[in-house]
Parts: C-alpha cells; sequence; structure tokens
C-alpha cells in the first residue's frame, strides 16, 4: 500500500505524544523544565553528529572539515527568503487555528509545543527519501525506522511542552504525503550530492531547534527553511561549495 509509512509515521507521533502526554503529568514544573533542556540537548547532540558527518572527511589519515560556504550561503539566502516571506508567522497562525479548533485555547505553551516538535520531526533527509521508496518501490523501512525515532522525540517533547507537540502528526502527514505522491517528479532531484547537501542543512536546523529548547526561543527555525531548497540547488552548480 503507497502511504503506509506516512500513515504509520503519523501514527508513531500520535501515540508516543499521548504516552508523554500522561506522563508529563507525573512531573513538577521545574521537573518539566529539566526535561525539555535535557531533550533540547538530546536534540543538539543528533544534529551535531549529522553535520559532521556531512562535513567532516578523512583525507590521507587526516581529518578534515569543509563545506562551509555551502552552510553560509544556504543559511543566509534562506533566511532572507523566509524572514521577506514571513513563513514563522504562518506557522504560528497555523498553531492558533489548531490550539482553537483542538479546544486548547486556554494553553499558553499550544503553539511553542507545536512549532517546536513540528521542526523536530519534519526537517531531514529521511522524510524525503523515506517518501520516494515507499512510493516508488513499496518499501516503507526508512519510514518505520524514522517512525521509532519520531515516536521518541515526540514522547519525551510532549511531557515537557504539552500536548501541541502531538498535533506535529499533521505537518508531517502532509509532507511526507506530498512527497509521496510526487515521487517520480522529487527523485529526478534528490540526486546523491542533493540529499548529502538535505541532510547537512537539516541537521543544522534541527540543532537550531535544540539551542530554542536549552535557552529559550533564540532563532526563528520556520523562517531559516528556505535554506533546504538552496541546498539542494547547491547541488546543480557546476562548482563545489
Amino acid at each position: 500500500m503507497i502511504g503506509l509509512g506516512t500513515l504509520i509515521n503519523g501514527a508513531s507521533i500520535i501515540v508516543g505524544g499521548i504516552i508523554g502526554l500522561f506522563a508529563g503529568k507525573l512531573f513538577k514544573k521545574e521537573q518539566q523544565e529539566s526535561l525539555s533542556r535535557v531533550c533540547g540537548v538530546s536534540v543538539l547532540f543528533i544534529a551535531i553528529a549529522g553535520a559532521m558527518e556531512g562535513m567532516l572527511k578523512i583525507d590521507g589519515g587526516a581529518v578534515k572539515s569543509g563545506r562551509a560556504m555551502l552552510i553560509v550561503l544556504c543559511l543566509a539566502l534562506g533566511t532572507i527568503t523566509g524572514e521577506l516571506i514571513g513563513i514563522e508567522k504562518g506557522f504560528e497562525r497555523f498553531g492558533e487555528w489548531l490550539k482553537v479548533k483542538s479546544g486548547n485555547s486556554g494553553d499558553s505553551g499550544f503553539v511553542n509545543a507545536f512549532v517546536t516538535a513540528s521542526f523536530t520531526v519534519c526537517i531531514g533527509a529521511m522524510a524525503i527519501v523515506g517518501a520516494i521508496q515507499d512510493a516508488l518501490l513499496g518499501d516503507y523501512s526508512t519510514l518505520t525506522v524514522k517512525s521509532v525515532l519520531d515516536f521518541i522525540i515526540v514522547a519525551v517533547m510532549t511531557s515537557s511542552l504539552g500536548k501541541g507537540c502531538i498535533f506535529s502528526a499533521i505537518p508531517v502527514l502532509i509532507f511526507e504525503g506530498s512527497v509521496t505522491l510526487l515521487a517520480r517528479l522529487i527523485s529526478t532531484i534528490m540526486t546523491q550530492k542533493a540529499l548529502e547537501n538535505l541532510s547537512l542543512i537539516g541537521s543544522i536546523l534541527i540543532f537550531s531547534v535544540g539551542v530554542n529548547l536549552v535557552w529559550g526561543k533564540k532563532l526563528r527555525v520556520a523562517n531559516m527553511l528556505p535554506a533546504i531548497i538552496f541546498a539542494v540547488a547547491a547541488a546543480y552548480l557546476p562548482w563545489e561549495l
């Protein structure tokens, strides 16, 4: 069944969120804050691992770093584009609409929880690669692995940030479902180089989510999202960044 991987992923987020919601009630406010920061630290290290994989290489027995220009240009151009479009405000408006429609008008942390969790589980190469494999090959194993990771992440986030995290299943279903429907077109664009660039920039955006979790909202991550488009486009340049 085409799209089964996306459905499994969405269901895992909902189940993980529900479990985290009940678990969170067992903790006091200061314990929930500590759990939120620990979750942020975990996200930071997951992102660092992904970014280092894309930046470091072994050359003649020595470890060397590179692709700094790719990172700077993609993040700068992407952020400028996102700020001009106002993506963050769009996410927040959608979050506010969800808060009202879901009967959570009194939950002051709903929007922040929804936006933070959505970025954490949506950004990354696994979502795109997994959805393409699901559509073209009927192989949803990549999305199944992602589902397990998202289940754990959302459960922890929900226990500390609140029920808004559960609704991150919506953008995941929309995004992965869209990739599945457009798989034949997207698969021709997502070359190995494009996937490597996307994974690197995606990891840095996830790192930014971790920064917000640990130190409070310092970065408008939604406005940085166009950096991923520039990262994929950079794969087609005749020179290496």
